[in-house]
């Protein structure tokens, strides 16, 4: 490999890092605590072989109206960053799941008063009798008012102990 071409290589991982770094910090719309990689709506940066940046970002549920402005914040950060050559495009197979939230995403849910969502996305989940921990004060004790909270992807409970309501992002 060639003194240039190498030179060109490792310019274009410094791209892909600072495209990862401003990128990540790109908040959710309707959750502002989140980032859209706590989230799991990240699914990758890379670099295409025309040269630009290309972002890809899967919405967690069809037809998710935050996708066009997370689509526009995460250009805008990127522009920040000095990188204009670059595209975002929406992934929608295979869908967006829970489970690709991440750990530090949850405790800023709990943290934020929303119930983040089981460990593991299962049939149970979407079946069965659910038991949500109350953000609040912990309590097992709580109970499910609607089936649709604040936005369309959490759901609305309350807590029989402390009495207080609470959105929990709903396992998919």
């Amino acid at each position: 490999m060639s003194a240039t071409a190498v030179a060109e290589f490792a310019s274009d991982g410094d791209l892909v890092t600072r495209a990862r770094a401003a990128v990540e910090q790109v908040c959710d719309p309707e959750i502002p605590v989140l980032t859209i990689a706590d989230l799991g709506v990240l699914r990758s940066i890379d670099m295409a072989s025309d040269g630009a940046i290309e972002i890809a970002i899967t919405p967690t549920y069809s037809g998710c109206p935050a996708m066009d402005v997370i689509g526009f914040e995460v250009k805008a950060a990127l522009i920040k960053a000095g990188i204009d050559n670059a595209r975002v495009r929406q992934v929608l197979s295979p869908a967006w799941t829970t489970d690709w939230m991440s750990e530090t995403g949850k405790a800023k849910l709990r943290a934020y008063g929303v119930a983040p969502p089981a460990a593991r996305a299962s049939r149970r989940a979407l079946f069965g009798e659910e038991s949500v921990a109350c953000p609040h004060c912990g309590s097992q004790h709580t109970e499910k008012v609607s089936e649709f909270g604040s936005t369309a992807c959490k759901a609305l409970w309350r807590c029989t102990a402390c009495r207080e309501p609470f959105d929990y992002f709903k396992c998919i």
